[in-house]
């Protein structure tokens, strides 16, 4: 397990459409592990592939609850009402904004041995799979921020 650098806004490869993975190979499983390393690292609760510079659909997240959760060619199938509130990213180091995202998603993802599942979450995993699923789309969270985006004061 390593680390790996977390590619940051402006880098073009953050605005890219991730490619399926369509099968579990050593390489994969390490690059899981490590972006397991380097979220925990950063300190952050979810990171997507691309930020890590490879264009795959796999996100990881940790959001406290006591799970860890791999997603490998996720894909939302059902969301419903809404929830505010801030977010931040480790590609948009020492910023946060307030962005309305569902309250509640269903993922159709697999696992890290490919095995399909779905998983219902709300809150803080909804607002976290929903952000990490735009990253495979190209897409940040600024883009839905509401207002301006806030400079964190221990920066």
């Amino acid at each position: 397990m390593a680390l790996r650098e977390i590619r940051k806004a402006g880098d073009p490869v953050l605005n890219k459409v991730c490619k399926p993975v369509k099968e579990i190979t050593p390489r994969i499983k390490e690059l899981i592990d490590d972006m397991f390393d380097t979220m925990y690292e950063g300190m952050g609760v979810g990171l997507a592939a691309p930020q890590v510079g490879i264009l795959k659909r796999i996100v990881v997240m940790d959001v406290d609850d006591g799970n860890q959760y791999v997603m490998i060619n996720p894909e939302i199938i059902e969301t419903r009402g809404s929830q505010t509130g801030d977010e931040g990213c480790l590609s948009v180091p020492g910023y946060s904004g307030t962005v309305t995202r569902p309250a509640y998603v269903k993922v159709r993802a697999y696992d890290e041995d490919m095995e399909l599942y779905e998983i219902e979450a709300e809150d803080l995993l909804a607002r976290c799979i929903m952000h990490e699923c735009d990253h495979l789309d190209g897409h940040l969270y600024t883009e839905k921020v509401e207002g301006e985006l806030t400079r964190a004061e221990n920066d």
